[in-house]
């Protein structure tokens, strides 16, 4: 072997060369408004996070109807915060009853929402579910089925789908920019112990199925149904107060490529929120110190591009959501959000979770039911 053939300095350590800057390309990132169907939109259940949803609706201009809560009283706060000319209302029944209520979003537990979904769909409605769209796979198919039957869209609010990085991350990947995807590799550093004493300190596996989901959705934006197997495990964090343990990751492997997840959910200094997403072609990078803020960065043989992407999480990401739904049903198509897809984001939750529990790699969609529930 000649010294030229040896490895450089540079290959051990691992330098890559300069490359230039370029401009960015653009891409569909932003929440997708319809041209025209500004359908009437009833928003069932006034908890915590409804807030959200109202703020993003009334930003987009879109026409919330009704609140509706089994506490008449919190729907009437929620109404009058937002939406004054709207109706409050503890009665669902009633609204089912309204033709000229064409959507509903439906926000509560998984368990409570799944009913309340049924009858909407019955009744004709297009409906946004709230995430995690259900704790078992057969009841998600069962109710995407039910919404062909009845011929209206069926959808989930993932709404990370619309945080600014992360959209932008897939519009690259699905215009082909980096090419054939072969690694994602997401890691997320927070504090989580807002939880305590709240009811989400009875959810076991809360990490993974209650805040994950949304990156094993961001992965499955990627990579459709192409899992083979996830490998996972949980702990609890020295020094914790919650109940459920803080600490989880998984490795996920797919055709073609490799995929990791990491949440550390106790680290109370120096938050940080980290993608990266390897193709063939090239790379897209993300970093930043929360998930509202964020750099991206793409890089191929052409060069280095740096996005100056606009918005926010918080509230674009639901604004994405529903404006995503409302776009579908005025093209007659299947929403980027729809819950047939979704099915394939919880496939990969559930085999994580299962995975957690007994130490096995697990095949995707071979657990049918979120252990536990």
């Amino acid at each position: 072997m000649s010294k030229d053939d040896l490895p450089s300095e540079s290959d051990y350590a691992l330098v890559g060369k300069t490359l230039p800057e370029i401009a960015a390309p653009e891409l569909p990132y932003k929440p997708p408004m319809p041209k025209s169907f500004r359908p009437k939109i009833a928003l069932i259940g006034a908890g915590g996070i409804s807030f959200a949803h109202l703020d993003a609706y009334r930003r987009a201009g879109l026409d919330v109807a009704a609140v509706m809560s089994r506490t008449l009283a919190r729907a009437t706060t929620r109404r009058d915060e937002f939406y004054p000319d709207a109706i409050a209302t503890d009665d669902f029944e009633s609204l089912l009853r309204r033709d000229d209520i064409e959507v509903f979003d439906i926000t509560p537990h998984p368990l409570e929402r799944v009913p309340l979904v049924e009858a909407a769909l019955k009744a004709g409605k297009h409906v946004l579910s709230q995430k995690p769209f259900v704790t078992d796979l057969d009841t998600g198919e069962r109710l995407v089925e039910l919404a062909d039957r009845n011929n209206v869209r069926l959808a989930v609010n993932q709404n990370g789908r619309w945080a600014p990085h992360f959209a932008y991350i897939r519009e690259a990947v699905r215009a082909g920019v980096i090419g054939d995807v072969i690694s994602s590799h997401t890691a997320v550093h927070w504090d989580h112990s807002w939880i305590v004493g709240t009811p989400f300190e009875k959810i076991d596996d809360l990490i993974f199925f209650d805040f994950a989901v949304h990156w094993f959705d961001f992965l499955s934006s990627l990579i459709g149904a192409r899992g083979t197997s996830v490998y996972a495990t949980r702990n609890r964090a020295a020094g914790q107060q919650a109940k459920p343990p803080l600490l989880a990751q998984a490795l996920v492997a797919f055709d073609g490529g490799q995929a990791s997840l990491v949440f550390d959910a106790a680290i109370k200094h120096g938050p940080l929120d980290t993608t990266f997403v390897g193709g063939t072609l090239g790379s897209l990078a993300s970093t930043g110190p929360n998930l509202g803020e964020q750099s991206v960065t793409l890089t191929t043989e052409a060069g280095i591009a740096r996005p100056k992407l606009e918005g926010a999480w918080f509230n674009d990401g639901f604004a994405g959501t529903m404006g995503e739904l409302l776009v579908a049903v005025e093209q007659k198509r299947e929403p980027l959000n729809g819950a047939r897809g979704n099915l394939d984001s919880l496939a990969l939750v559930f085999a994580a979770i299962q995975s957690a529990h007994t130490g096995q790699a697990v095949k995707p969609g071979t657990v049918r039911k979120v252990p536990g529930i």
